[in-house]
């Protein structure tokens, strides 16, 4: 008799405990970044991660994705409230640029790998 509502609930918490633990999650920011500097999301080795994001900003800003072992891919423009979804690969970063001289707020939702470090540079 005993043994059945410990073994629920041990289920129960071995349930829960799992999804704690999840190695891809999402995350939700608004990033600010300053004028003619950068945010790179996920310069470290990860898998692969996708960012919806949207410029809630007065200027454009541009997005890079940039291999951690060198290089760079085409840009991606993103003008004032519009939104776009990068999909990066693994070991890949992305760079938000702000070329304004104004300061400028994007808002991110990252899925998949969030294991990403977070950075700015100018």
């Amino acid at each position: 008799m005993i043994m059945k509502p410990f073994a629920l609930f041990f289920a129960t918490v071995l349930v829960f405990s799992a999804c704690t633990y999840l190695p891809f999650t999402a995350l939700t920011s608004t990033t600010t970044i300053k004028a003619n500097d950068a945010f790179i999301l996920g310069n470290n080795e990860h898998g692969k991660y996708s960012v919806r994001l949207k410029n809630i900003s007065n200027s454009e800003i541009t997005v890079w994705r940039v291999p951690i072992s060198g290089g760079q891919h085409t840009p991606l423009q993103v003008r004032t409230n519009q939104k776009s979804e990068v999909k990066v690969d693994r070991n890949t970063a992305l760079r938000i640029e702000n070329p304004s001289l104004l300061e400028v707020s994007v808002e991110l939702r990252v899925t998949g790998d969030t294991d990403l470090s977070m950075g700015y540079k100018n």
